[in-house]
């Protein structure tokens, strides 16, 4: 008998402040990046990405609307996206964030490393309807 697959699902916020920068987080294992995390059991995707960007740069959020879905199939990652605007908080680094702040669309895209990560940036930013992206990585 075999055993029932095991997905991992992650969501992740474009946070845009009044100025159309973007927030990003410097973190020991994968550099400068958009705040997100695993989703608990029993959490909305939606507050899944509040709950992170809150534990990952100390900012309250409000989501603006779902992006779409990174789905990577060899490995069973499903990221989700989504759009949000900063409503309060103040930065406060984590253990996954050693450096916090707000920069341009194209410093952002400079400063990050992970092509992927660019990709669903750019994803966000330039579509108006949700979308699914499919790999095998």
């Amino acid at each position: 008998m075999s055993l029932p697959p095991k997905h991992i699902v992650t969501a992740a916020a474009i946070v845009l402040d009044r100025e159309n920068r973007i927030l990003l987080l410097n973190g020991p294992k994968r550099g400068w990046e958009m705040p997100g995390g695993h989703v608990e059991e029993g959490e909305s995707l939606a507050s899944a990405a509040v709950r992170e960007t809150k534990e990952e740069t100390g900012i309250d959020i409000e989501i603006v609307r779902f992006c779409g879905m990174y789905q990577n199939v060899k490995d069973s990652v499903c990221s989700t996206l989504f759009l949000a605007r900063p409503v309060g908080g103040e930065f406060q680094t984590s253990a996954e964030s050693q450096e916090i702040g707000y920069f341009s669309v194209e410093e952002a895209l400079d400063r990050i490393t992970w092509p992927i990560f660019k990709d669903q940036i750019r994803s966000c930013l330039n579509r108006d309807e949700p979308f699914l992206v499919e790999f095998n990585a």
